[in-house]
């Protein structure tokens, strides 16, 4: 449940800012572009969040 969500979310801000940037440089709207940036980022998250440690870290 937690990858579905992150693609969701990854995907929302990437439009979002696809959006935003592609209103500001003038170009057109393009979904395809926004929606395969979100995939490698929510992969990237995803992985980074494995990597991670779960719990305390003792001190050496």
């Amino acid at each position: 449940m937690r990858f579905i969500i992150t693609f969701i979310w990854s995907f929302c801000l990437v439009s979002l800012v696809n959006y935003v940037v592609g209103a500001i440089a003038n170009v057109p709207f393009d979904l395809q572009a926004g929606a395969i940036i979100s995939v490698i980022l929510s992969v990237l998250v995803i992985i980074l969040g494995e990597a991670l440690p779960e719990g305390p870290i003792s001190d050496h």
